[in-house]
């Protein structure tokens, strides 16, 4: 068969390209003959993902008779509608030699109005395609009543914790609804040639977004103190990694404010920000401890049986640990915090309990990733 994947930012986003990478694997498990169709907003991007064809994810320019009945539209009946399904035609007919269209945006729910998307989704159900959310994450903040219909149009949802997918299940949204680890999950990892000086024994992995920034400005001065500590009160060493590196949403970039402010301690170092998802996964496999605010950076560092601790700002971290631990534990919410001691205190309790999280990562995570490719059959089935 043949898979039509969108709703894909571009690989600058290193989680995106680990969902797109880890989708493959589980489905070429599943169908040995499969052929994937990537849709991406930035497909210059993704040339380093071999096993997809790339098309260009570009919504068209309205004619000037299409502007006419847009502005009609929206004046008299307040709809977007109409234009939104004359701009995604070329996209829908990339999609009309596929057999299964996976909405591979696990945010896509998460954040604001999606309506463009909404609207895409139904037009590509409306042309016969089966279609599904895949790898999904969505809060009880997040759902209003444009988005509960929209996720009637999926063929089925998969979701990636516990918290969406009891949420769904509650809203009776779908007749599928199934729960499976994240796809990232099945991503492997590459081998890498660690920097010197830098062990696997002696290393703490720090991720800090300008995302968590956003939400909380007392981040910068809060991740400062923490680093502090750790120098003044540690042997480790601290490797900051970037895992999303788009113009305006730039982790190297706003981590290098760090690293130039310790760089003289001799303690810090940074990884480039050209290297891919795989890559900066084979990074964080070997750190002894993992502090992340990008989700599939801590994903990565889970699945590579790394004691972890989370900057979380959304329902996904919550319940991935969740589902990890039985409970929501080494979660912070990084919104509400005003001082680095949470911090510093989930960091020693990552610390304490070393030997027991590695135990249990080493027990839940081959279920996880039996779990996770079992998604691959469920999608053959429909």
């Amino acid at each position: 068969m043949k898979y039509f994947l969108f709703n894909h930012v571009g690989s600058l986003n290193h989680g995106c390209e680990a969902i797109v990478r880890g989708t493959v694997n589980i489905i070429s498990n599943a169908d040995r003959n499969a052929e994937f169709v990537l849709s991406s907003f930035a497909p210059e991007t993704d040339s380093g993902i071999l096993e997809v064809e790339k098309r260009s994810f570009v919504t068209r320019p309205l004619t000037a008779f299409e502007k006419l009945v847009s502005a009609f539209n929206v004046k008299i009946m307040n709809s977007e509608e109409y234009a939104l399904k004359k701009m995604y035609s070329e996209m829908k007919a990339q999609a009309q030699d596929c057999d299964i269209c996976i909405s591979i945006g696990g945010d896509t729910y998460c954040y604001g109005d999606n309506h463009g998307i909404q609207v895409f989704t139904r037009e590509l159900k409306k042309s016969g395609k089966k279609v599904v959310l895949w790898g999904a994450s969505i809060g009880e903040e997040d759902l209003d009543d444009n988005k509960l219909l929209s996720l009637g149009d999926f063929d089925a949802i998969f979701t990636r914790e516990s918290l969406t997918y009891e949420l769904l299940k509650n809203k009776n949204v779908n007749k599928k609804i199934f729960l499976n680890p994240d796809p990232a999950f099945c991503m492997e990892r590459d081998d890498v040639n660690l920097i010197e000086g830098f062990s696997k024994e002696n290393t703490l992995g720090l991720n800090v977004s300008p995302l968590v920034e956003g939400y909380n400005p007392e981040i910068t001065k809060i991740t400062v103190d923490f680093i502090k500590y750790i120098i003044e009160n540690t042997v480790l060493k601290i490797l900051l990694i970037p895992h999303v590196v788009e113009d305006g949403n730039n982790d190297y970039e706003y981590m290098m404010n760090f690293y130039e402010k310790f760089r003289e301690t001799g303690r810090i170092d940074i990884l480039p920000s050209d290297l891919n998802a795989k890559q900066y996964k084979g990074y964080i496999a070997n750190t002894r401890f993992f502090i992340g605010a990008r989700t599939h950076a801590t994903i990565a560092a889970y699945s590579s049986g790394v004691p972890t601790a989370v900057l979380g700002y959304s329902v996904k971290s919550r319940g991935l640990a969740k589902d990890l631990f039985g409970e929501e534990r080494f979660v912070l919410n990084s919104r509400k915090l005003t001082e680095a001691q949470p911090l510093i205190d989930t960091f020693n309790s990552l610390v304490e309990n070393e030997a027991e999280i590695k135990e249990t990562l080493m027990k839940k995570i081959p279920l996880y990733l039996r779990n996770a490719m079992k998604m691959g059959d469920e999608l053959i089935n429909l």
